[in-house]
């Protein structure tokens, strides 16, 4: 990678950082409404994983899928604005924070229901497995989603048929407020592959550079014909479940150790070891982002709400 390259990755996850705790204020002061599942501390899973995908290959996630989308190439003011609701935002203020797509960049979306777009990504392989299309599709879940019926068939499915999908489990340590250890049957995710022969590998989902080298290998092997593969990446998410989450099911000393390897300061840290970046290449970048933040919110405050008719548009496929 070229510098610039390296740049931008501490650029996109600082991004993420800001839009997520600019969102935080925003719900609070009543100008977000339905839920609102913020990606703070899982920034390396995501930014790793989409730095070395190719233009071809899809990416499809659940419900924590603003970070997923900047990474994608939505902007900061799509994203806010459709967490505000605004016409402008990239699903027309009709998605809001659990349903961000944009075909265009290959972004197949934020899904609600819980595993529900597992069977989606097998299909989308599928499709590409048709028309000889060398792309591979990128499906994140949370661990809590390898508990539903969905996430068996799609991994079954997608062996039988030796799919082109690398499967990715962003284990943040808890499903909603229950904790991995009191509703997975196995110590770690990665072991339910096992069960469908499909290749898998436990990762520090904290650490970019590790995330994207696991990524790289793992899609190298989907694209080259080897079927599909499994990556659970150990993460952590600092805030609530969602806004209304008031976390009594995890002491703030877990957060705080968690804190301590941060994924934005781990990165840090390499980018000056490595003499990369010096602490005023990056300090310039956080300026840069908090500006593009501010620009993000004045946009999104002050475009307008979807009209009436908006209810009728994009409902059926047109020619």
């Amino acid at each position: 990678m070229q510098k610039e390259e390296y740049l931008d990755l501490f650029y996109q996850m600082v991004l993420i950082r800001r839009v997520e705790e600019i969102a935080a204020q925003l719900y609070q002061q009543g100008k977000i409404g339905g839920f609102l599942h913020l990606y703070i501390g899982q920034e390396a899973v995501s930014t790793g994983l989409i730095s070395v995908r190719e233009s071809q290959d899809r990416v499809i996630t659940a419900y924590r899928d603003h970070g997923v989308a900047i990474n994608c190439g939505i902007s900061a003011r799509e994203v806010l604005a459709e967490l505000l609701g605004k016409a402008t935002g990239i699903s027309k203020g009709k998605g809001g924070s659990m349903h961000m797509a944009d075909v265009s960049k290959n972004f197949w979306g934020g899904h609600a229901i819980v595993g529900a777009h597992l069977p989606i990504a097998s299909g989308l392989a599928l499709g590409d497995l048709y028309q000889g299309n060398n792309a591979v599709t990128i499906c994140m879940f949370g661990e809590g989603a390898t508990n539903i019926g969905y996430f068996h068939e799609a991994l079954n499915l997608s062996k039988v048929w030796n799919l082109p999908v690398l499967w990715v489990c962003e284990n943040n340590q808890y499903g909603m407020g229950t904790s991995v250890d009191r509703a997975s049957a196995v110590s770690e995710i990665r072991q339910k592959a096992l069960g469908y022969n499909v290749p898998n590998d436990r990762i520090d989902g904290m650490d970019i550079m590790v995330v994207r080298q696991a990524a790289m290998d793992a899609i190298q092997k989907v694209r080259a014909g080897e079927g599909p593969y499994l990556l659970e990446a150990v993460t952590y998410r600092y805030r609530g479940h969602s806004m209304g989450d008031p976390e009594r099911y995890r002491k703030a000393e877990e957060v705080k150790k968690w804190e301590e390897n941060d994924p934005i300061g781990i990165y840090h840290r390499y980018l000056m070891d490595h003499q990369l970046a010096d602490q005023t290449e990056l300090d310039e970048i956080e300026k840069q982002v908090d500006t593009e933040v501010q620009d993000a919110v004045q946009f999104a405050e002050s475009s307008p709400e979807p009209q009436g008719q908006a209810l009728f548009e994009n409902i059926y496929v047109e020619d």
